[in-house]
C-alpha cells in the first residue's frame, strides 16, 4: 500500500504543480525579485521615424483566399512607416486563387512554392528573399493591433532580445442559437480561457528571465541570431524561438502587440490543433533536451521543464493514473483523505460532462468549460503521440478551421 500511496501523491503533485503550482511559484519569485530591487530597464524607440529599422512582415499561407482581403486591410492599419515595412506572402502549395488575389497588391512581395512542404519550409523559402534584420511572422487569419510592429521593434532595442512573442487573443463568439453549434461554443470559450491563463504565465516567464517559446500567430526574430527549424518541425514557431534562446538570447513577451483570431470552428477542429501541438511538443522536447540540463542552463531548465515539458509529457499520464490509484486506495481502506479526493475527482469529471451537456442545450456556462477543456486538452496529448508517429517526417499539417 505504501508504494501506491507514494505513486498517488507524486501524481497529485505533478498535476497541481504543472497547472497551478508553477504559476504560484512564478508569482512569488517575481514579488521577491521586485522587493530586492531588480527592475527591468525598458528599451525605448528611436525619437525619429527615419531611424526606425526596416521590418519584413511575413505571412505563410496555404489556401487562404477567403481572408486575404481582410488581412490586407488589417495590414493597412498598422502604424509603421510604409517605406520601412515589407509585406511578404509565402504561399506554400496553394491551389486556390490566393496567388491571383495577392498579385493585385502592388506593395506585396509574393513568394510561391508549388509543392506543399509545411510552414517551416515556407518560412525558409520566404527568408531567402528577405533583406531586413527584423522579421515578423503572423498567420493569415489573425488580425494585428495597429501598434504591434512598433512595440516589437521597441523590444528589439534591447540587444539581448533575439525573439519577441506577441500575445494571442481569442475573439469572443456570440452565444449559439441552437445545440448544433454547441461544440463551436465550447471550443471557443475553452480556448479563450486557456489562453488568458497561458498569456499570464508567458508574461511572468519573460519578466523573470525569458518566455519559453513563441506562438505562430505573432512573433518576430532578429535575423543575425536566427536559426532555421528542422523542415519536419510540427511546431516551427516554437522551435525557432527556442533555438534563439539556446544561443543565449532572450525571448521577450508583450501583450501590447497582439494577434486576434476566432476560436476553432468546433471541437473536432480544435482537436486537430491540440494533437498537432502535443505531437510538436514531444518532438521539440527531444530536439531541445539539452536545455533541461540545470548545470548548463539553470534558469532556462527550470522554466522549460515547468512550463512546457511536464504538460507535454509526464503530467497527462499522471492525471489518468490518479483514477485507478485512487480507486485502489479507497478499496484498500487507505484512509479518509482518499475517499474525499475520490469524491472530488468524481465532482470534477461530472462538472466537465455537465459543461458539455449544457452547451448542447445552448446554455452558456464558462466556469464549467474549464474542467471540460482541461480534460479535452490532456486527452489530446495521447492523440498527439499517435499523430507524431505518422507525421514525424513532414512538417505539413491539416489546418484547423476557425469560426
Amino acid at each position: 500500500m505504501l508504494t501506491l500511496k507514494i505513486a498517488f501523491w507524486v501524481c497529485i503533485a505533478l498535476v497541481f504543480y504543472t497547472y497551478l503550482g508553477y504559476g504560484i511559484v512564478l508569482y512569488v519569485l517575481l514579488k521577491l525579485k521586485h522587493m530586492l530591487g531588480f527592475r527591468r530597464i525598458e528599451p525605448v524607440m528611436p525619437l525619429n521615424d527615419e531611424l526606425l529599422p526596416p521590418v519584413t512582415l511575413m505571412i505563410c499561407a496555404y489556401n487562404e483566399e477567403d481572408v486575404i482581403a481582410e488581412k490586407m486591410e488589417n495590414i493597412r492599419q498598422i502604424d509603421y512607416p510604409r517605406e520601412k515595412l515589407c509585406v511578404m506572402w509565402v504561399t506554400d502549395g496553394s491551389n486556390d486563387s490566393s496567388n491571383e488575389l495577392l498579385s493585385a497588391y502592388d506593395d506585396v512581395t509574393l513568394v510561391f512554392s508549388p509543392e506543399r512542404r509545411g510552414k517551416a519550409a515556407a518560412m525558409q523559402h520566404g527568408l531567402q528573399e528577405n533583406k531586413a534584420e527584423f522579421v515578423v511572422f503572423t498567420d493569415a487569419n489573425t488580425m494585428l493591433n495597429p501598434g504591434s510592429i512598433r512595440e516589437i521593434v521597441r523590444l528589439f532595442m534591447n540587444p539581448q532580445v533575439g525573439c519577441v512573442s506577441g500575445e494571442k487573443r481569442v475573439a469572443a463568439r456570440q452565444t449559439p442559437a441552437d445545440s448544433t453549434q454547441a461544440d463551436s461554443q465550447i471550443a471557443s470559450e475553452g480556448e479563450g480561457i486557456y489562453w488568458k491563463y497561458e498569456s499570464t504565465l508567458k508574461r511572468w516567464d519573460s519578466e523573470l528571465y525569458s518566455a519559453m517559446g513563441a506562438a505562430g500567430e505573432l512573433f518576430a526574430v532578429r535575423m543575425s541570431v536566427y536559426e532555421a527549424a528542422p523542415s519536419n518541425a510540427l511546431l516551427d514557431d516554437f522551435m525557432i524561438s527556442m533555438l534563439i534562446l539556446q544561443k543565449g538570447y532572450k525571448i521577450a513577451y508583450t501583450s501590447n502587440a497582439y494577434a486576434m483570431e476566432y476560436g476553432s470552428a468546433n471541437l473536432e477542429e480544435e482537436s486537430k490543433r491540440k494533437r498537432r501541438i502535443a505531437a510538436g511538443g514531444l518532438q521539440s522536447i527531444w530536439w531541445l533536451r539539452s536545455l533541461m540540463n540545470p548545470f548548463r542552463h539553470p534558469k532556462t531548465s527550470f522554466l522549460f521543464v515547468s512550463h512546457r515539458v511536464l504538460r507535454w509529457s509526464i503530467t497527462p499520464f499522471a492525471l489518468i493514473a490518479l483514477i485507478p490509484l485512487n480507486v485502489a486506495l479507497v478499496f484498500m481502506k487507505g484512509g479518509t483523505v482518499y475517499h474525499v479526493i475520490w469524491l472530488l475527482q468524481i465532482l470534477f469529471y461530472a462538472s466537465a460532462f455537465l459543461g458539455y451537456w449544457l452547451s448542447t442545450k445552448g446554455r452558456k456556462s464558462p466556469l464549467l468549460y474549464v474542467p471540460y477543456y482541461f480534460l479535452f486538452m490532456n486527452l489530446n496529448v495521447f492523440r498527439g503521440i499517435a499523430y507524431l508517429r505518422t507525421h514525424k517526417s513532414s512538417g505539413a499539417w491539416e489546418k484547423a478551421k476557425r469560426g
